[in-house]
């Protein structure tokens, strides 16, 4: 009974009703990430993705990325893709979590803040 009543009134843990159904009278499959996320388009040419659990916009890998942001018109999966060099694996967001980056000088981090250079000069009235 949860679940069903997830799928029905919320958009952030996969797919409503009405997105599914939407998907089903417009969308043309165009292919899947190793992440499990499935990818759309429409017949007026627009794309979109249905994500594999909780929707996270980060969570789309950088060749799929190009595709739906009109980079390229060949999807990954159409081709034989192969990440560039400087190209890295996808990692979710960590904003919020206890991985998530805390600059020299933070609340949050113990390291010391760089001292200041003698090129800056602070401005007084």
């Amino acid at each position: 009974m949860k679940t069903l009543l997830l799928q029905f009134f919320t958009w952030w843990n996969g797919s409503t009703w009405n997105t599914r159904f939407h998907i089903w009278r417009k969308g043309r499959r165009v292919g899947e990430d190793e992440l499990g996320n499935i990818y759309y388009e429409g017949r007026n040419g627009r794309r979109w993705v249905q994500y594999n659990g909780y929707a996270d916009a980060s969570a789309i890998p950088p060749g799929w990325h190009g595709w739906m942001h009109y980079r390229t018109d060949t999807p990954p999966s159409r081709q034989d893709y192969t990440p560039r060099e400087w190209q890295r694996p996808h990692q979710p967001n960590q904003t919020g979590s206890a991985d998530a980056y805390f600059p020299k000088g933070s609340q949050a981090n113990p390291a010391e803040r760089p001292t200041v250079t003698g090129d800056y000069e602070a401005w007084t009235p």
